[in-house]
């Protein structure tokens, strides 16, 4: 497996796990890292809220020694207040600062913010030249193929991304008006990679091992981001990465393992936000883990009705759930 430089950062794989709001938190991103992969993500992070010193903010900034090396996600627009509260955190025990240029949210696009950023080319150079110059670790920077069809100029951000100082690149092969529909568009991450000498890292529609080698071999990129394909398996970067060494599948966990994963997941929110956060945060991830398996759907019905964690380690081990 080929190991990755990102600035002075050494990677020791190419498969990375995509930051997500309201999933890649502290607990999620340690389960993913046993599970092996090369680097993880945090969920963005507003350079205001952190100038404001944003109560819920201190959470998201959060890092545990175990799950190292952490990317950590910036978004904002204005170069100035970006570099300044880049350097405020520095300290804080992250590797890698990514810059967001690519969340299609309205909330974030219309303040000019995430993908938003996408139609200011000038703007873009100027954020991550002052962020590059401000601080000492490496600073990298998440995009789209563009803003919509008529805008895809990815290629032309992302050398703008290199000329100002980012020392990777990742493309999201959608627009910011496909959101997360449609099919990503492999092609322009490989015409990213063809103009750029820093590494390039390929996202969208990586479902699973075949596709994340299908990407590396079509694209010619660096590293691949799994982001939805994640939520609820942990397991793929294990099977991604042993598939890419081995050319072998390992077969999906048993119905045991994803319990014990369930808990081991409940168990970590809940040191970290409490128990009432944990219980209700923990109905989308059981969602996700138990989706494809038999007798689940009945699993899913009940674990919404939790209030407690009794409860929910209760439902999680019930040994034959009703039947779907």
């Amino acid at each position: 497996m080929a190991k990755i430089q990102i600035g002075n950062v050494t990677l020791e794989n190419q498969v990375f796990l995509a930051p997500m709001a309201g999933v890649t938190d502290l607990p999620f991103r340690l389960l993913c890292r046993e599970m092996g992969t090369g680097l993880v993500c945090s969920e963005m992070v507003s350079a205001k809220a952190i100038y404001y010193k944003n109560k819920n903010t201190e959470s998201l900034l959060e890092i545990h020694e175990k799950e190292r090396p952490v990317s950590l996600q910036l978004f904002g627009s204005d170069p100035e207040l970006m570099a300044e509260m880049a350097k405020r955190i520095e300290e804080r025990p992250f590797s890698i600062l990514d810059i967001n240029m690519g969340c299609p949210v309205p909330k974030v696009v219309n303040n000019g913010e995430g993908s938003a950023l996408m139609k200011n080319p000038v703007l873009v150079g100027k954020i991550i030249s002052a962020v590059a110059g401000a601080v000492k670790k490496p600073v990298t920077v998440k995009i789209r193929k563009g803003f919509d069809e008529e805008h895809v100029n990815a290629a032309e951000i992302a050398r703008i991304a290199q000329e100002s100082g980012a020392a990777a690149v990742a493309v999201h092969g959608r627009t910011r008006e496909q959101y997360y529909a449609g099919s990503a568009d492999w092609d322009i991450i490989r015409r990213v990679k063809e103009a750029l000498t820093i590494p390039v890292i390929g996202n969208g529609d990586v479902t699973g091992p075949e596709s994340a080698e299908r990407m590396l071999r079509e694209t010619g990129c660096d590293a691949v981001l799994i982001g939805r394909a994640a939520r609820g398996n942990p397991w793929i970067f294990r099977q991604t990465i042993h598939y890419l060494e081995t050319g072998e599948l390992i077969p999906r966990p048993s119905m045991e393992e994803v319990r014990t994963m369930m808990l081991r997941h409940a168990a970590l929110l809940k040191e970290y936000k409490g128990e009432y956060t944990a219980v209700r945060e923990m109905r989308k991830h059981v969602c996700w883990y138990t989706a494809g398996y038999p007798h689940s759907a009945r699993l899913r019905e009940r674990i919404n009705e939790m209030e407690t964690m009794e409860q929910l380690e209760e439902i999680i081990c019930m040994k034959s759930p009703d039947p779907a």
